[in-house]
């Protein structure tokens, strides 16, 4: 069982590599299996390609918290960019997993937050009429049915928990006002459509309302597409003094993580 921001996984995969798919990898990425899958490499399995029936054109992307009615897509898009090389019906086993790691994984230390952000397409930035009460949540996600709900495209996750930060004192306590951000992951068709960056945005005005003064997260070294995302909205890389025990995502040793923060203006508007 590995710790990570999204869950906790029920697939523990063994052989691993390092991928450059995802936007942000604190997940293990998966080798292509030596058997050739007659199935499209387009991330939906089998199970969800109805999805691909019905392409919506892309005038409008809205970023916000996920609902209740989000979770397959959060899931899938989760896996179809993680773990791209899965074929069916592993790949549908796989989006249970995360499914039900949604809800087993947010559990959370008092004091601590953590939401899970979505970037939809063909949705509207002022739904009107919901399914549900304001105050219902499930895990992290609200627990609302909009009649106008979109196309998950992408999704980011963000907490004030700080696992991968070292802790302080003698009493080894968390680090506080420290937003971490993880699992950033974008669907292929929808890449380089600034939703990525959209995301982002969204995740630093969360950490702005629960009073963070930063956010921090971990990008995989071998993928420069990221660092130059993350440089580019204003991170910078912090480095880890040698031999000091700070602690990284769980995955693959082939991985190397780089850590990187980014001081909030307070003063702006959440």
């Amino acid at each position: 069982m590995r710790t990570l921001p999204l869950g906790v996984s029920l697939v523990s995969p063994t052989t691993t590599t390092s991928t450059a798919t995802p936007i942000n990898s604190p997940l293990t990425t998966i080798k292509k299996p030596s058997r050739v899958s007659n199935f499209p490499k387009s991330g939906i399995c089998r199970a969800s390609q109805v999805a691909e029936l019905f392409p919506t054109v892309l005038p409008e992307i809205v970023v916000r918290e996920a609902r209740l009615e989000d979770c397959w897509e959060v899931a899938e898009t989760h896996c179809s960019s993680f773990f791209p090389e899965y074929s069916f019906p592993l790949d549908f086993v796989l989006r249970i997993d995360r499914l039900l790691a949604m809800f087993a994984g947010f559990s959370l230390p008092n004091g601590c937050r953590r939401t899970c952000l979505v970037a939809v397409i063909g949705g509207s930035a002022d739904d009107t009429f919901f399914l549900g009460s304001e105050d219902f949540k499930i895990g992290g996600f609200d627990g609302k049915f909009s009649f106008n709900k979109g196309y998950v495209a992408g999704i980011l996750t963000v907490d004030t928990v700080a696992d991968f930060l070292p802790r302080k004192g003698p009493l080894r306590q968390r680090r506080s006002g420290i937003a971490y951000i993880s699992n950033v992951a974008v669907r292929e068709t929808f890449r380089r459509k600034g939703i990525a960056k959209r995301l982002i945005v969204k995740a630093e005005a969360q950490a702005r309302s629960w009073g963070c003064r930063a956010v921090a997260l971990h990008c995989d070294l071998n993928n420069p597409g990221a660092t130059k995302l993350y440089k580019g909205q204003g991170f910078k890389c912090i480095k880890v003094p040698e031999g000091a025990n700070w602690p990284q995502p769980k995955t693959s040793p082939d991985i190397q993580f780089g850590f990187m923060m980014k001081l909030l203006n307070t003063s702006s508007a959440a």
